[in-house]
């Protein structure tokens, strides 16, 4: 059974796992990347279309969105709402830092790597992340990737799908975010997600 996204219980659990599971395929990359010989990067761009699936109690929430990576320096992961194509979620990974954007809540939490290191695998960062996305580009490159595989085993059932890859060029600014957006701190979003 799949939810209704415009649903607003369904957004507000969506949009937290959606969150977390992002978190950690990108900052887990390491774990399912151990294996991965080198990529050609041609001019360094890198973009996908992205499926998330995150089952919740008998229903199963997805939405789509998009990848964008500019190699060696940002990659951005937008969700959409379905239908009316809104942005519902963004995460933004750089060699330094993580910004993650709840669009509905108009909150935030930026961090540092350091500030994460808790939270993080021991190995996992950006270079890991950019040769997971790569990889998965290839012809026979793992293209899906479960909770399970990314840490999240309440999860297992959820899944990150990249497809459509494409190395055309394109533009990549870093996000920007108007005063309507609180930032808040990682635990606290942290907490709301493990309380839902």
């Amino acid at each position: 059974m799949k939810l209704n996204l415009l649903n607003k219980p369904a957004i507000k659990n969506f949009r937290f796992f959606s969150l977390l599971l992002m978190l950690a395929v990108c900052l887990a990359s390491c774990h399912t990347s151990r294996q991965a010989g080198s990529s050609s990067r041609k001019d360094g761009y890198l973009s996908s279309k992205v499926q998330l699936t995150v089952p919740h109690k008998d229903a199963t929430l997805t939405v789509n969105g998009t990848m964008k990576l500019l190699s060696g320096e940002r990659m951005q992961m937008s969700f959409l709402m379905p239908i009316i194509r809104t942005e519902v979620a963004r995460l933004e990974v750089t060699p330094d830092d993580i910004l993650l954007v709840d669009r509905m809540g108009k909150r935030y939490v930026r961090a540092t790597r350091k500030e994460l290191k808790n939270v993080l695998p021991k190995k996992a960062d950006f270079a890991h992340l950019e040769k997971l996305l790569y990889e998965a580009s290839k012809p026979n490159g793992k293209k899906v990737l479960t909770g399970k595989e990314v840490g999240i085993p309440s999860l297992e059932k959820g899944k990150i799908e990249l497809s459509n890859f494409s190395d055309q060029k394109f533009t990549l600014n870093p996000t920007e975010l108007s005063s309507k957006y609180k930032e808040v701190a990682l635990e606290e979003l942290l907490n709301t997600l493990m309380s839902l």
